[in-house]
């Protein structure tokens, strides 16, 4: 209570690892501590709030570090927390903005990138369930960002992450296990991320290009060379109507359907794979448009 900013957000790892590795701790926690700050604000100025003041404020601070959000998420209502600290002279985090990374002594990430310094950092720390906080909202936040430009990808990140955090909430995997699928996890959005440039993609072709279904044996067949200018194609038609509002013009839309199935028949793309690629590239194109418009 007494040491340097600094040093009073040094013990808030080992409090969140504590938390975490509580059942529902996380959500215990919350819960509580919204349902404590409001109960103080009313009792100060009573006696018996500055003898807990601190006792507060600490549990505040390891509240904010776990329920801070990442890029992508929503962000939370820090109007009572501002509130709170004006009220708690020696809080722990006093008026500072809490770092989630540097109460953990890592370096803040780049995450478009992911490093794999970053990523050994995190492997090395001692409190694995924290670990596991970390790699969960740096991936949520990098795969909502990614559902803003590669539906498939995003889908796909999505459901290999909810796999590994189910099986650690169920204590199916023990932390240290969790992390090294999160890690991996990282590392393929990261290749994939790098995929585009080695086919010689654009950004928003890459994501007509996985729209394809190009993991199909059926679709493979075509060749990279084909699926890559299925994909052009495809992601030229939708930049000439990008600047209608078609998402709510069922005619638009239609017109967008025959001019994908067309391009698909036109290479050879397979007959029953064809209704659900060209729904998925629908899907793309409307999350391209909604970034455009």
């Amino acid at each position: 209570m007494t040491g340097k900013p600094q040093e009073r957000l040094s013990v808030l790892p080992a409090a969140q690892e504590h938390i975490l590795k509580q059942q529902d701790g996380k959500a215990r926690l919350l819960r509580a501590v919204t349902e404590l700050s409001p109960a103080f604000a009313l009792a100060v100025p009573h006696e018996e709030t500055f003898r807990i003041r601190d006792d507060v404020g600490f549990f505040q601070a390891v509240r904010s570090v776990l329920a801070k959000s990442m890029p992508g998420e929503q962000k939370t209502d820090e109007e009572l927390d501002h509130a709170i600290r004006q009220i708690i002279s020696k809080a722990v985090v006093s008026d500072e903005i809490v770092d989630i990374f540097a109460s953990a002594g890592l370096k803040k990430p780049d995450l478009s990138i992911l490093s794999d310094e970053f990523l050994t950092e995190v492997r090395g720390m001692p409190q694995k369930n924290l670990a596991v906080e970390l790699l969960r909202k740096l991936l949520t936040g990098e795969i909502k960002v990614r559902s803003r430009k590669n539906v498939v990808q995003a889908k796909s990140f999505a459901e290999m992450l909810e796999q590994a955090v189910r099986k650690y909430q169920n204590r199916a995997i023990e932390a240290a296990q969790v992390i090294e699928e999160m890690i991996g996890l990282a590392k393929d959005m990261r290749r994939a991320h790098e995929r585009g440039e080695r086919l010689g993609l654009t950004e928003d072709e890459m994501a007509f290009y996985d729209a394809l279904e190009t993991n199909d044996s059926a679709v493979k067949v075509l060749g990279d060379e084909t699926l890559r200018t299925i994909a052009r194609e495809v992601a030229e038609a939708v930049r000439k109507n990008v600047t209608i509002d078609w998402t709510v013009r069922e005619n638009v839309r239609a017109q967008l359907r025959v001019i994908v199935k067309r391009i698909l028949r036109k290479y050879g793309y397979p007959p029953d794979k064809q209704e659900k690629a060209t729904q998925t590239v629908l899907e793309q194109a409307e999350v391209l448009c909604s970034e455009v418009l």
